[in-house]
């Protein structure tokens, strides 16, 4: 399959939400969602966006403490990932990450390389870059469910 991309500036976390809001429009089904960048490069901030499209109204923290924040959403849950502390792969087994990749979730991994040779390929990969005064966004679709939900994101710009 081919690998679909888009790049975008983003100015300002209110840009971020709502990209993350379109993103939420798009997804009509399980997806895991790989988001790196710097510390302070905004993933949780698009993942807040991301749960606000799916209507989610209470507070969304980063889960760089808890390593898993779980949102119980209709109509289906959402897992949001921080793996910045994991220092072994095989941890993940221990959060329950698999039997959470086997429902029909949304599942977002910041610092997926902590995971690697262990983690799925995801559907989407977006990575999140500084720029003097913005970011610069790129998003990869790597599966048939990922380029769905890039081609409709893509047609709501």
């Amino acid at each position: 399959m081919k690998s679909d991309e888009l790049r975008i500036e983003l100015s300002g976390e209110d840009a971020q939400e709502v990209f993350g809001n379109r993103m939420a429009t798009a997804c009509d089904g399980p997806l895991l969602i790989f988001l790196q960048g710097e510390l302070g490069a905004g993933k949780t901030t698009l993942t807040r966006g991301l749960l606000r499209g799916l209507g989610h109204r209470g507070a969304v923290k980063s889960p760089t403490y808890t390593l898993v924040e779980p949102y119980q959403m209709v109509p289906r849950n959402v897992y949001h990932f921080d793996l910045y502390r994991v220092t072994d792969p095989g941890e993940l087994e221990y959060l329950g990450l698999r039997e959470m990749l086997e429902e029909d979730a949304i599942v977002l991994i910041e610092w997926p390389e902590r995971g690697e040779g262990w983690l799925p390929t995801p559907d989407l990969h977006l990575s999140i870059g500084h720029l003097p005064a913005a970011r610069e966004l790129t998003l990869r679709a790597l599966t048939e469910r990922g380029s769905r939900v890039f081609e409709g994101m893509c047609n709501d710009l």
